[in-house]
């Protein structure tokens, strides 16, 4: 088992954009990842975003786009493991990240990268907007001994889950 998760998985990363130039060209080299798994309803019912995710990946890293109920079963214990000794999961929001866990998927490090702007949502980094459920959430997540943390760029100080809630309040 990585020190980072379960079996395989180099990092869990919330990242609205899923696959896009920050994570080919910083993560995926910072984690000597060899596979992305994208966990998402949405992408994997459209042909189209899936392809153009695949032509994006480079040639030696795998790529596997599945529906959340079927990254949950395949990173469960019990289940196959991710596609790669090192994988990056990648997720569209923080709920994601929630209900893998509450269906099972060990997640001792949560990355939060890019969370887009909404209604209701307050900036806690550049890239980064929670709502007040979703700091709930993450609090939640914290305290079944998920390390939650906000960075972009691997090369970047992670900012902690109690500085989170400082720039939500503040």
């Amino acid at each position: 088992m990585s020190k980072t998760g379960a079996p395989g998985l180099a990092l869990v990363r919330v990242d609205n954009r899923l696959v896009h130039g920050q994570v080919l060209e910083a993560w995926l080299p910072a984690l000597d990842a060899q596979g992305i798994l994208v966990a998402d309803d949405e992408a994997a019912g459209n042909m189209l975003a899936r392809s153009a995710m695949a032509l994006a990946i480079p040639p030696r890293v795998s790529l596997l786009v599945l529906r959340l109920q079927a990254a949950a079963d395949l990173l469960r214990p019990g289940g196959r493991g991710p596609p790669a000794a090192r994988t990056l999961l990648l997720l569209r929001e923080v709920r994601d990240a929630v209900s893998l866990h509450a269906q099972g998927v060990l997640m001792p490090r949560l990355n939060l990268g890019n969370v887009h702007f909404a209604p209701g949502r307050r900036q806690v980094s550049t890239a980064v907007f929670l709502d007040p459920s979703e700091l709930q959430e993450l609090e939640k997540l914290a305290a079944t001994g998920t390390t939650v943390e906000v960075r972009a760029v691997p090369n970047e100080t992670p900012l902690g889950l109690d500085a989170i809630k400082a720039k939500f309040r503040a």
